[in-house]
C-alpha cells in the first residue's frame, strides 16, 4: 500500500473513525455468529439443526472477518512501523493466527457433525482466544 494512501487516510477527518467503524462492526458480526454456533455445539437450540445453522451463520461469520480484516489492513498502513513494534498488536496477530488454526481443526474433524465432548472444548477455546483478540485490539493504543 502505497504512504500516499496511508497519509490520505491519516489526514482526512472522516477517514480513519470510518474504519475503526467497519472494523468493530466486521468483529461483531463475526463474533455475534460464532457464539450463536458455540451456544449450538453446547446444545442450546436443539430443535435447530447444527448444520442449518451454520449454512446461515458462517457466511455471515467470514463476512464480518473479511471488513474487520480489510479495515484492520488500512488502518494498519497509517502505522505500521509502531504497530509491529507494539506487543499487543503482535500478540493479536498470533492469536488471529492461532484462532484460524482452531477454526481448521474444528471442522477439519466434522465438529459440527460430531457435537461432543471435543466439539465444545474447541468451540471454548475459541471464544477464550477472540476474547484474547478482543483486549489486544483494546489494548494496543495502551502500550
Amino acid at each position: 500500500m502505497s504512504t500516499d494512501f496511508a497519509a490520505g487516510i491519516v489526514s482526512s477527518a472522516w477517514a480513519y473513525p470510518a474504519l475503526e467503524v467497519l472494523h468493530l462492526s466486521g468483529v461483531a458480526l463475526l463474533l455475534g455468529n460464532l457464539v450463536l454456533l458455540e451456544m449450538r455445539v453446547f446444545g442450546w437450540g436443539v430443535g435447530l439443526p447444527a448444520r442449518d445453522l451454520a449454512r446461515l451463520a458462517l457466511p455471515l461469520a467470514v463476512i464480518g472477518f473479511g471488513l474487520a480484516a480489510v479495515s484492520g489492513l488500512l488502518m494498519f498502513s497509517t502505522q505500521a512501523a509502531e504497530l509491529i513494534a507494539n506487543r499487543a498488536f503482535t500478540f493479536k496477530m498470533l492469536l488471529l493466527m492461532l484462532a484460524a488454526c482452531n477454526a481448521g481443526w474444528f471442522h477439519g474433524r466434522s465438529s459440527l457433525d460430531k457435537l461432543d465432548a471435543l466439539a465444545r472444548v474447541q468451540m471454548v477455546l475459541s471464544t477464550l482466544i477472540w476474547l484474547a483478540v478482543l483486549g489486544c485490539g483494546r489494548w494496543i493504543a495502551y502500550v
